[in-house]
């Protein structure tokens, strides 16, 4: 009900701030005509509502949602929202369609919530049509979500955003679309309207429709490259996500305009032999160290490490056109088979690369530590460098373990030596407080000269990665303290303890195996580490490892300070990669603002600015992982998809309502199982012991279990698997698995050593519609 209010102007009429507030107080729900009849206003007076609502409107205060008014910078009570990603534990993720606010703030990020009357689930990319819920979100696990929506209805694909391959039709002529998208149906293309689109190639293409029937048809209005070429396959998330990767004329002219600054006014470096320890491959580098054993009698056993960082903020000034660039991208995108740079290569890879035997300048932090890691001071210089050595991680562990090169051998015993006592003092007190140590392994992906996949491998972790990345840690965290101490306003890289919902899924899991997990007190890593040292040596680790993987929240970018829970730091920024990562290069310039170290930091009054930037950030951050994420399953989808009917060795990595997901041992592809398809029972989900249990057989799936499967189906540009279980599940003991008993006197003859049943052929209860091929991602 609407509550009525009484006009105080004289004329009758409401002021515009009560108009205001009583949209606030009625979202969604304030049309023209329920204004006029909350403020009893009739006759005449509509008039000059009217006038009000538009001088309103105009000056951005209030705007049209489907004949209501609302606040800007508020959801309306029925939108259109976009899918941007998914969380680890299926969430979907969205933002509105249209969205204005006051400060042009970013979009806000909303819970998305299937339409549960219907099959269909919508998928990355799509829009839908949702209703706004009132929903407590305070607790939900992504820092940022305060609001949830339910799909009313998944919307058609826009005429400017399908993508697909085109085929040409040599019986009837013309061609055809074959979309990307599974659930986009396949159109007809005309021959005047393929352009210059040959067979195989990656097309964009917005829809017409003619004749009597109004049959959609694709026109294509971009054409991509063909699907042979060796970028074809990086190329669907660019588009589909909507990733800038083309630099606009005026950025590249910027960036060729850049020039090698002198050392006037800088701090001469040039003779600390600092280094560059980087992958192989790379071809921008932005960090350089060195470490040697303090001298200071009073700090014995000491060490003064240095960390030297690109200084970016010299080349991309505010308000450029570089810089606005920047910002758009928000960071680098690394696929298997490129880099989508955040900055031109003009700047990337060479004026900020810090090269070896090339004078670079650079933001650079000296911290001094005591014997037991401990850091006793530091302190930030603007300087110039002189890189001693440019090596791989592997050239420098291999020289350590007493195989050198020649780029290491001159280098082992001036340099490397003494960064890795320097690492061997920064690991105690790495040790001592304890970070969550969760070590999961990432596969690489090594291609072919054609783009195709040669092998899948996990590279070593090796000590010259955890020496580098302790170093890295200790200057962000030098970075946060100053810009704190000097009430510098900041983006911190923040880490949210555990939501209290998460605890108790994981206490429940961890009681199922006879392992506890302390309620209430002050929650730390350590906790969570202890369990994985009780673990460690049993079959159960790479679950317990997953489980408490997904325990925790999303690191992010804010500008309130909350600390890293994971890293277990108070103060935690990033000040390390300014090349490939904007948030650092707004680290750089608040430092320069706070040191006085030039006229290039951060203006007066920008801390305003700084929450939108984070959010921004954060958002394009996840999208990049979304691309890298989407690109490597079409990568491997595509290398599995001559091997359909083959059997494969692998892990339960997910367990959902609808079925399982499988990671194959030797590629690490992700699959999925349908529920349905996993035998003649009714498959109850176990949340909190994350398992599928059968309530007649009490067999049960559970994650983390290894099993066989066989590969059944393979959609390479969806990067989609199916798999059908070859393995028993577990047995649960009598009585022991859930409903146990609601089915006694039936017999479970039909379970022992049973053949799995055809996909499809009889669906359990409850299941209804779920399970379809090729939609396990």
């Amino acid at each position: 009900m609407i509550r009525k209010r009484r006009p105080t102007m004289e004329d009758g009429l409401p002021s515009k701030e009560e108009i205001l507030a009583f949209i606030a107080e009625n979202p969604g729900k304030a049309g023209k005509r329920e204004i006029a009849r909350a403020f009893n206003i009739s006759g005449g007076a509509r008039i000059g509502l009217k006038r009000i609502l538009k001088e309103l409107t105009e000056d951005g205060h209030i705007e049209k949602s489907r004949k209501r008014l609302v606040k800007a910078g508020e959801l309306p009570s029925v939108g259109i929202y976009r899918i941007v990603e998914r969380d680890r534990d299926g969430d979907l993720v969205g933002v509105p369609i249209k969205w204005e606010s006051d400060e042009n703030a970013p979009p806000p990020r909303v819970l998305v919530e299937p339409d549960k009357k219907s099959k269909a689930v919508p998928g990355i990319g799509d829009r839908v049509l949702a209703k706004l819920l009132e929903k407590d979100l305070d607790h939900f696990e992504m820092a940022g979500i305060r609001e949830a929506v339910r799909v009313i209805k998944i919307l058609p694909k826009r005429e400017d955003s399908i993508l697909g391959i085109y085929r040409r039709d040599p019986v009837h002529g013309g061609g055809r679309l074959v979309p990307i998208d599974k659930k986009t149906q396949e159109m007809a293309i005309d021959d005047a309207a393929r352009g210059e689109a040959e067979e195989g190639d990656l097309v964009a293409v917005s829809i017409t429709r003619s004749g009597r029937s109004k049959t959609p048809r694709a026109h294509v209005r971009e054409i991509i490259g063909p699907m042979a070429s060796e970028q074809a396959v990086s190329m669907i998330s660019i588009h589909a996500l909507g990733i800038p990767h083309v630099f606009p004329d005026s950025v590249l002219m910027e960036a060729e305009r850049a020039t090698e600054p002198g050392i006037m006014g800088r701090e001469d470096w040039r003779d600390i032999p600092l280094i560059t320890i980087d992958p192989a491959d790379a071809k921008d580098h932005d960090d350089a160290i060195y470490a040697e054993m303090d001298k200071d009698p009073a700090n014995e056993g000491g060490v003064i490490a240095y960390v030297a960082i690109a200084d970016v903020a010299y080349h991309i000034r505010m308000g450029t056109s570089l810089d606005q660039e920047a910002f758009n991208r928000g960071n680098s995108v690394y696929f298997p088979d490129r880099v989508v740079p955040m900055l031109p290569e003009r700047i990337s890879n060479d004026l900020c690369s810090l090269k070896e035997g090339r004078d670079r300048p650079s933001m650079a932090v000296r911290m001094i530590f005591d014997k037991h890691g401990k850091k006793l001071r530091h302190s930030f210089h603007r300087v110039m460098i002189r890189v001693a050595a440019g090596i791989s991680y592997n050239q420098a562990q291999n020289a350590i373990d007493g195989q050198t090169d020649e780029q290491t051998g001159p280098i082992l015993e001036p340099i490397l030596k003494p960064l890795w006592q320097g690492y061997s003092v920064l690991k105690e007190g790495r040790d001592n407080r304890e970070p969550l140590e969760l070590d999961i392994p990432e596969r690489k992906l090594l291609l072919k000269p054609d783009g195709t996949i040669d092998r899948v491998f996990i590279p070593p972790r090796l000590d010259a990665h955890k020496l580098v990345e302790e170093f890295m840690i200790q200057a962000n965290v030098a970075a946060a303290e100053t810009l704190e101490k000097h009430k510098q306003g900041l983006i911190y890289r923040i880490h949210d303890n555990p939501s209290p919902e998460k605890l108790e899924g994981l206490r429940e899991f961890l009681a199922s195996m006879d392992l506890s997990f302390p309620k209430g007190g002050n929650l730390r890593p350590s906790m969570f580490n202890s369990i994985l040292r009780k673990t460690a040596e049993t079959e159960h680790a790479p679950l317990v490892s997953q489980v408490i993987l997904r325990s925790q929240a999303q690191a992010e970018y804010h500008p309130d300070n909350i600390g890293h829970f994971g890293l277990n730091l108070h103060k935690y920024a990033h000040f390390t990669s300014p090349i490939r990562r904007y948030a650092d290069l707004v680290v750089h310039r608040a430092l320069i603002a706070a040191l006085k170290l030039g006229n290039d930091g951060l203006p007066g009054g920008f801390d305003s600015r700084l929450g939108d930037i984070a959010s921004h950030i954060s958002t394009t951050e996840r999208r990049a992982m979304t691309a890298e994420r989407d690109t490597k399953d079409r990568l491997i989808a595509a290398f599995l998809s001559e091997r359909v009917g083959a059997t494969f060795h692998g892990k339960i990595s997910g367990v959902t309502r609808v079925g399982l997901f499988v990671q194959l041992s030797d590629t690490g592809a992700d699959g999925f199982i349908p529920a349905s398809t996993l035998g003649y029972d009714y498959y109850s989900f176990d949340e909190a012991n994350h398992q599928l249990v059968g309530e007649a057989s009490g067999e049960t799936f559970r994650l983390g279990d290894t099993v066989d499967v066989k590969l059944v189906e393979a959609a390479p540009m969806a990067g989609a698997l199916r798999f059908e279980m070859l393995s028993e599940g577990r047995k649960h003991p009598k009585g022991k698995g859930p409903r146990a008993g609601l089915r006694e006197g039936r017999t479970n003859a039909g379970f022992k050593g049973r053949a799995r049943k055809k996909p499809g052929t009889v669906r359990p209860r409850g299941n209804k519609g779920r399970g379809k091929p090729g939609k396990g991602r």
